[in-house]
């Protein structure tokens, strides 16, 4: 009898061990990571997260329900922007060409990955680039038109930071934010920045 106790009760925590290894290879089954540079985008059925309908996880790992939910990855990396405007008339009717740089990212506070998210879920790195880049390229060309060849030409970084302050507002609605803004190059066809260059006589 004592035999049969002791193999009923080794059958019993042998069940429980398999059980529990059964569980532990489910949840590293289900267990997904984001590195610090990318957030995470959990949506679905989950009933603790409904007050968005999604949840967020940045530079960590969560659970993921199966069938229940979805993972989607939002990258945090500065992207890198070529912002090109051609022959956009000053506020003296002189067309110049404008080439500047930006650095521009989705900000890392749980709001804006949000706002991101909601935005650019299903866009790809390129997709969102031109978005952004559209952005900056028509606040370039408005502030342009405002602007005379003398005080582009004098003020390259008071104009860069012009173009960088109202564009981030509408950047802030889509949840970027402008790292860096910065112009390369001023030109135009007609030679005026030309004489502008030249020591006065």
């Amino acid at each position: 009898m004592p035999t049969a106790q002791f193999q009923s009760s080794a059958l019993v925590g042998l069940g429980i061990a398999v059980l529990f290894v059964v569980v532990i290879m489910f949840i590293l089954s289900r267990w997904r990571k984001v590195g610090p540079n990318e957030a995470m985008i959990i949506s679905g059925g989950s009933i603790f997260f409904r007050r968005r309908g999604f949840r967020i996880v940045q530079g960590g790992g969560a659970f993921i329900w199966p069938v229940l939910e979805q993972v989607q990855k939002l990258s945090l990396e500065i992207m890198t922007l070529d912002v090109n405007v051609v022959d956009v008339y000053t506020a003296q009717g002189v067309p110049v060409t404008v080439d500047g740089v930006a650095q521009v990212k989705v900000r890392g506070d749980e709001s804006a990955i949000a706002t991101a998210a909601e935005q650019f879920l299903g866009k790809t790195p390129e997709q969102i680039r031109e978005i952004a880049r559209q952005t900056l390229e028509g606040h370039l060309r408005a502030i342009v038109g405002t602007m005379t060849v003398e005080e582009l030409y004098r003020n390259r970084d008071a104009f860069a930071q012009r173009v960088a302050e109202v564009a981030e507002s509408d950047l802030a609605n889509m949840g970027l934010t402008i790292v860096s803004f910065t112009i390369r190059d001023i030109r135009d066809k007609q030679g005026y920045l030309d004489a502008l260059g030249r020591p006065r006589i």
